[in-house]
């Protein structure tokens, strides 16, 4: 060990204020420093920036040395450092992981930030933002969500600009031929003056790819692109089986697991009486609970790799992010 903790701290002591005054720098202390992911045995002075900025593009002054008095400085992104404040409240600027809602329903996750057509859109999903296929586009988003004490109009966060339908087993069928039957039929009960009425139904479930909505804020000033507790998103990501992953959502905050199962079609229950099939999905362990519909999925890097929509008490399921992008045209 290069040096012990009391020629650390007291070098620390004299200089904090210099680099607390840097961009990006919120917070500085003492640790270990971590060399290719790994912690090495020597005291430092650890730096938490907001995120990492190229060099280049800093003066002299605004940049963090490798040293300083002799001591080494790590640095180490954390992203902004918030007072935690109850995930149901109301947020001006809304980060990711918080309360939101279409006005008729009680309340799920902002996922994230997208850009689609140069302006800014909240991603979450369909049965957040768009009450399972039963609203239209223009309807009030709130923020937080009804079952959290929103309050009309004042919480009126964003207007819900498009939804990617989703396929329910035994909804009207759209085969011509069962339309044209169920006509005949139809014909023949009014003919002989029976009430009785026939509909097309699906008889088969209908694989979806995605639940997964956009809604466009009143005004960007009352977002951010900050996700609470983890930060900034640096791309997009692939889920992969294996993969440490993490979200931050309405009801069980951040929250960490892993990729335990890849290409997999679910059958979910939406209320007591609704299935919709999901195809090519992503399961994890226990990381979510009710409420936390719509959070974005993050890997280690902080890239995007899908979005939350379902579970159990002892699993998550999650779109990938892949489809929800392509579906609706977005990108970050």
């Amino acid at each position: 060990m290069a040096e012990d903790l009391g020629t650390v701290r007291a070098v620390l002591q004299d200089t904090r204020d210099e680099l607390l005054a840097k961009p990006n720098v919120v917070a500085a202390g003492i640790g270990y420093k971590t060399v290719l992911e790994k912690q090495d045995p020597t005291l430092s002075i650890v730096c938490s920036v907001k995120q990492k900025v190229r060099a280049e593009l800093l003066s002299p002054r605004e940049r963090v040395p490798p040293a300083i008095a002799g001591i080494p400085i790590d640095v180490v992104i954390t992203g902004p450092i918030h007072a935690f404040q109850a995930r149901t409240g109301r947020y001006r600027p809304a980060p990711g992981g918080v309360s939101i809602g279409h006005r008729n329903i009680t309340a799920g996750t902002l996922g994230c930030l997208v850009q689609k057509n140069n302006q800014t859109f909240i991603l979450s999903n369909n049965h957040v933002l768009a009450n399972s296929n039963d609203a239209s586009v223009g309807d009030p988003i709130l923020q937080p969500g009804s079952f959290d004490g929103a309050m009309w109009p004042a919480d009126h966060i964003a207007e819900l600009t498009e939804f990617v339908p989703i396929h329910f087993l035994g909804e009207p069928s759209d085969c011509s031929f069962a339309g044209a039957i169920t006509t005949f039929l139809n014909f023949i009960a009014r003919t002989i003056g029976s009430d009785t009425r026939l509909t097309a139904v699906n008889t088969q479930l209908r694989e979806n790819l995605v639940d997964a909505a956009i809604a466009r804020p009143l005004n960007d000033n009352l977002v951010t692109a900050e996700i609470l507790e983890i930060g900034l998103i640096q791309g997009l990501g692939k889920g992969e089986l294996g993969a440490a992953i993490k979200k931050s959502g309405r009801t069980t905050g951040l929250t960490q697991g892993q990729i335990l199962q890849v290409d997999v079609t679910v059958d979910v229950q939406y209320g007591p009486s609704q299935v919709a099939r999901f195809a090519d999905q992503l399961l994890a362990g226990p990381m979510s609970q009710g409420g936390d519909s719509g959070s974005a999925v993050l890997d280690s890097g902080n890239r995007l790799v899908g979005l939350l929509f379902a579970g159990s008490p002892n699993s998550t399921i999650i779109n990938r992010i892949e489809h929800v992008f392509s579906v609706l045209a977005l990108r970050i």
